[in-house]
C-alpha cells in the first residue's frame, strides 16, 4: 500500500493542485522587474534583471521528460550541435530518470519546475519548500547533480509579474534560487503547424531570447518537427543556441552533489522504480485474479446447470436402488454438547444404520453421553487421543458393513439424508459420494455469512466438479465410501490437516468416481466467533495445500490419476489457492482507486464485480432452495468476512512456505444444531427386516 501511495504521489494523482490564480495588479512588482529581462535573481535581498546578449537563443523546454518526446528533441539539438535548458518536473523527472541525465551528459541544463505544478502563487511556503526540495531531490537521484534554475508553473514574460507571483519570486530567491521566465511564447503546446512555431519562436532584428517549447504535456510532433527547422534557420541568420549560463557567461548553475545527498536521491529514484514495476505486477496479478473469477464464474454457473439438469431429470438414477445397511461413523472430541443430537439424527434416519462413535480420547465425557443414551445399533469405541484421521481408521476397522458414511460428532443428518448419499453407490464406478453440508446456526452474522459461503463457495463448487468428474474435497461433515475404495487407497491418512482432501483426491488417483449427492443434506454447527473461524479456516487453507503438494506427483501419471493431476490439480489450485490469494488486489485497487482516482470508474467496476457475485448467490440459493433473504448481508460479506479469510489464507501461505506445522485443533461448540423433526427412533433390526419402514428411493 506505501508502493501504491508512493506512486500516486509520483503520478500527480495526490497532492494535485490544478488551480490557475488570473491576473491580479502589479503595485508591490519593481519597476525594472516589470521592464526588465526574463532572468530574475533575488538572491541574497537584492533585486537583479538580465537579459539574453544578442545573437544568443536559449530554448527552454518545460514539463518533461516525456519518454516519447524528449529523446526526439535532444535528438534534433544534438544533430544541430545546439544547447538548451530543460525545466523538468519532479514527477516525470523521477519516473524517467535516464532522460535527465542524459540531458545533463550531453551539456544541456536542467532546472526546476516544481515536483507537481501547482501553481505556487496558492501555496504555503512549506508547500513550496517541498515542492522544491522533492524536484531538486529527483534531479539530484537522476543526473547527480543539482540546479539553481527554476520556473514557476503557468509562467510567461517578466511584465506578467503580479502581486500573487512577485512574493514567490522572492521567496524562491532567499531559498537560493534563479528564477527563469521568457521572452518569446512558441504556443506549440496549441499545436498551430511547424510554421507557426518556428515564426513565434524567432527574435527581430538578432535580439537575443529565451524561447519557451515544451517536450511533455501532449503530442510534441509538431514541436519536434519546427525545432528541426527552426536550429538551421536562425543558426544561418548568426545565432547560436546555448544553455542560459553559457549565454551569460556564468558559471554552470549545476553543481555536482556527493555523499548522503546523492545517496538519497538515488535511493529516492530506486523507490519510484519499485513503486512503479509492483504497481505493473500487481496490475498483471488483478487481470489475472479477474480472469480466475470470471472464468470460475462461468464454468460454476454453466456446468452447475447442466449438474442440475442431469440429476433431475425425470428417471434419472444412478442403477439399482442401495437399500443394504450402512456403517455410519462419528468421530469425538469433547463433542458432549453436540453429540446426543447427532446420534439421535442418525437413529432417525430412514435408511437402515448401524452407528459406531469412536471417542478420541475425550476429557468431557462425550462416550458416557452415548453409552447412557442406550440405543440399539450404537456403539462406541473409544482410544487414546490420536487424532480424527486415526479416529476415522478405527472406526473402519469397526464397522459392519461395505458402505461407509463419515461425519462429524457437531453434525446432524436428516430423516433422509443416509437413504440420498448412498443412492450412487448403485453405479459401481463410483468409490465415494459428497453430502450437501449447510450450516445450521445461521442466525449471527459470522453464521450467515458462512452459510452464503456454504451455498455458493462450496455446493456450487462441488456441482462443477462433478460434471468434471475432479471432485477436489468430500466434505467431513457428510460423505461416503466403499469400504473396498478405503482400502485401496490404505485408509485415511494423517499426513495433512486436510484428511477429507487428501482421501478425496488418493480416490481420484485411484481411477475412482467421487459424485456429488445434493439432496444428502446436513446441518453442521459453524464457528461463531471470529478466532474459531480463524482457527477452523486456517487449517482448512494449510490441509488443501498439503494435500496438493503430496499428490502432485499426478500431474505426470497416466490414466485417470493423471487426468486428475493435469485437469483437477491446475484448477484446484488456481480457483481454491491462488485466485483467493490474489483476490485482495482488488479490494486493495478499489482503496487506491476510491483515494487517487478516477473513483467513479473504481466504484462502478467493484459493484459490476459485487453485481455478478450476487447473481451467482441467487443462482446457488435457488438450486439449493434457500430463502433469499440470506443474501442481503452478502455486501458486508464481501467487504468484511473477505478480508479475514484473506488474511488466514496468506497465513497458511506463509506456513507453507517456512516449513511450519499445525496440530489438528479442536473448537468449542455450542450444541445450537438440533436434528430435524423426524418419526420416532426406530430398532435398525426392524428397519432391516421390514421393507415397508423404507421410503422409495426417488
Amino acid at each position: 500500500m506505501a508502493m501504491l501511495v508512493l506512486r500516486g504521489y509520483v503520478h500527480s494523482e495526490i497532492m494535485a493542485d490544478h488551480r490557475i490564480r488570473p491576473e491580479a495588479a502589479t503595485d508591490t512588482v519593481p519597476d525594472k522587474i516589470l521592464q526588465g529581462g526574463p532572468v530574475i535573481d533575488t538572491r541574497h535581498g537584492q533585486t537583479t534583471s538580465l537579459r539574453v546578449p544578442d545573437h544568443r537563443l536559449v530554448l527552454t523546454f518545460d514539463d518533461g521528460p516525456d519518454p516519447t518526446w524528449t529523446p526526439q528533441v535532444l535528438d534534433v539539438l544534438k544533430k544541430h550541435h545546439a544547447h538548451a535548458v530543460f525545466f523538468v518536473t519532479g514527477t516525470m523527472t523521477s519516473r524517467y530518470p535516464d532522460l535527465v541525465r542524459r540531458m545533463v551528459a550531453e551539456g544541456h541544463e536542467v532546472g526546476l519546475h516544481t515536483f507537481n505544478h501547482p501553481d505556487l502563487s496558492y501555496q504555503s511556503k512549506q508547500r513550496i519548500d517541498w515542492e522544491l526540495s522533492q524536484n531538486q531531490l529527483a534531479i539530484t537521484g537522476a543526473a547527480g547533480v543539482r540546479t539553481s534554475l527554476f520556473r514557476p508553473p503557468y509562467s510567461s514574460f517578466a511584465d506578467a509579474m503580479d502581486d500573487r507571483s512577485w512574493p514567490v519570486t522572492e521567496y524562491i530567491g532567499s531559498r537560493g534560487y534563479i528564477t527563469v521566465v521568457n521572452t518569446l511564447d512558441s504556443e506549440d503546446w496549441q499545436k498551430p503547424g511547424p510554421a507557426e512555431i518556428v515564426r513565434r519562436a524567432t527574435p527581430k532584428d538578432g535580439e537575443g531570447a529565451i524561447v519557451l517549447m515544451h517536450d511533455s504535456g501532449g503530442d510534441r510532433h509538431q514541436t519536434v518537427q519546427a525545432l528541426d527547422r527552426y536550429l538551421p534557420r536562425l543558426q544561418a541568420r548568426g545565432y547560436r543556441f546555448d544553455n542560459l549560463t553559457e549565454a551569460l557567461g556564468a558559471p554552470s548553475a549545476l553543481t555536482p552533489v556527493t555523499g548522503a545527498g546523492l545517496w538519497k536521491g538515488r535511493a529516492w529514484i530506486f523507490l519510484v522504480r519499485a513503486s512503479d514495476d509492483l504497481t505493473d505486477a500487481l496490475g498483471v496479478c488483478l487481470a489475472l485474479v479477474g480472469a480466475l473469477v470470471i472464468a470460475r464464474f462461468a464454468l460454476m454457473l454453466l456446468l452447475s446447470a447442466a449438474h442440475a439438469r442431469r440429476v433431475r431429470r425425470p428417471g434419472f438414477g444412478w442403477g439399482p436402488p442401495v437399500t443394504g445397511p450402512v456403517s455410519v461413523l462419528v468421530p469425538a472430541y469433547n463433542e458432549a454438547k453436540c453429540i446426543e443430537n447427532t446420534v439421535r439424527s442418525l437413529m432417525a434416519s430412514e435408511h437402515p444404520v448401524e452407528v459406531v462413535v469412536v471417542d478420541d480420547g475425550s476429557s468431557d465425557g462425550t462416550a458416557d453421553l452415548v453409552e447412557a443414551m442406550g440405543l440399539p445399533g450404537v456403539r462406541v469405541v473409544r482410544q487414546r487421543n490420536a487424532g480424527k484421521p486415526a479416529a476415522l481408521n478405527r472406526g473402519i476397522a469397526h464397522a459392519s458393513h461395505d458402505l461407509i458414511v463419515m461425519m462429524d460428532g457437531d453434525t446432524v443428518f436428516e430423516p433422509s439424508t443416509v437413504r440420498e448419499l448412498v443412492q450412487p453407490f448403485g453405479d459401481p464406478r463410483v468409490g465415494a459420494v459428497a453430502g450437501n453440508a449447510k450450516v445450521g446456526n445461521r442466525d449471527s452474522l459470522i453464521g450467515a455469512w458462512q452459510h452464503i459461503e456454504y451455498v455458493m463457495g462450496f455446493n456450487l463448487d462441488r456441482r462443477m466438479y462433478d460434471v468434471l468428474r475432479c471432485m477436489p474435497t468430500i466434505p467431513g461433515a457428510v460423505g461416503a465410501f466403499r469400504r473396498s475404495a478405503l482400502e485401496r487407497v490404505g485408509g485415511m491418512s494423517e499426513d495433512t490437516l486436510a484428511e477429507d482432501t487428501d482421501i478425496t483426491m488418493a480416490l481420484h488417483r485411484a481411477g475412482l468416481r467421487v459424485v456429488y449427492a445434493e439432496n444428502a443434506r446436513a446441518w453442521t454447527e459453524a464457528p461463531e466467533s471470529v478466532q474459531q473461524l480463524w482457527s477452523q479456516r486456517y487449517r482448512w487453507s494449510y490441509g488443501t495445500m498439503q494435500a496438493i503438494w503430496k499428490h502432485r506427483g499426478a500431474l505426470l501419471d497416466r490414466g485417470p490419476s493423471g487426468r486428475f493431476g493435469r485437469l483437477g490439480l491446475p484448477l484446484v489450485s488456481l480457483f481454491m489457492v491462488v485466485a483467493p490469494l490474489l483476490a485482495p488486489l482488488i479490494d486493495l485497487f478499489l482503496l487506491y482507486g476510491v483515494i487517487f482516482g478516477p473513483t467513479g470508474r473504481t466504484v462502478a467496476a467493484w459493484l459490476g464485480v459485487l453485481a455478478v457475485q450476487a447473481f451467482c448467490a441467487a443462482y446457488a440459493f435457488r438450486l439449493d432452495r434457500e430463502r433469499m433473504t440470506h443474501l442481503i448481508s452478502l455486501p458486508l460479506q464481501q467487504i468484511l468476512y473477505r478480508q479475514l479469510m484473506y488474511v488466514v489464507l496468506l497465513q497458511s501461505w506463509i506456513t507453507a512456505l517456512t516449513g511450519g506445522r499445525l496440530r489438528w485443533q479442536k473448537l468449542r461448540r455450542t450444541g445450537v444444531v438440533e436434528a430435524p423433526a423426524a418419526p420416532a427412533p426406530r430398532d435398525p433390526v426392524t428397519l432391516l427386516s421390514d421393507p415397508t419402514a423404507r421410503r422409495p428411493v426417488a
